[in-house]
């Protein structure tokens, strides 16, 4: 058996791994850094394992008799669960929405990466990142932002001072 034979993986291909992992990690270090779920081993599993169920299914479709679009659809449905995982509903707060959409989004990229769209895989985990990271950071310095459900999202976590108490 020789070296090659020994790191073949295919019909898969390790570009198309190395992307995968490399779009994970790309948004999952985002999620890691601020604390939110959805970091970067899930995030790339998530990336890898919709590459690798949509090249196989690929690959075993003919004309004839398989559609890899419907492999795509059950792909959806079961990440559509996985994100529902992550999502927690409390005192009429739903929490965790945005974490179900980065999962949504992790598998799209996947999906494009299986379809030989490597370089535009990458280039929507910066756009993923910067939706992530710039739309909280203009909340941050703009009041308008602030208001509805994330207004009620700050003052439920206020804890009122001694001072605060009515007499």
């Amino acid at each position: 058996m020789t070296f090659a034979e020994i790191v073949s993986i295919a019909p898969f291909e390790w570009k198309a791994i190395l992307t995968s992992l490399a779009c994970g990690t790309i948004i999952g270090l985002e999620r890691q850094l601020r604390g939110k779920p959805v970091g970067i081993r899930t995030s790339a599993l998530i990336v890898l394992g919709t590459y690798i169920f949509i090249a196989a299914s690929m690959l075993v479709s003919n004309a004839t008799t398989t559609d890899p679009s419907r492999i795509i659809g059950q792909v959806i449905t079961g990440i559509g669960f996985l994100g529902a995982g992550v999502m927690l509903a409390r005192d009429g707060m739903v929490w965790g929405v945005t974490s179900a959409a980065t999962i949504w989004a992790l598998a799209s990229i996947g999906v494009c990466i299986a379809i030989g769209y490597d370089v535009i895989a990458i280039k929507l985990s910066l756009v993923v990142v910067f939706v992530l990271a710039g739309v909280d950071t203009m909340e941050d310095y703009s009041q308008a932002l602030t208001r509805g459900v994330h207004k009620k999202y700050h003052d439920w976590f206020e804890k009122p001072n001694d001072g605060d108490k009515p007499s």
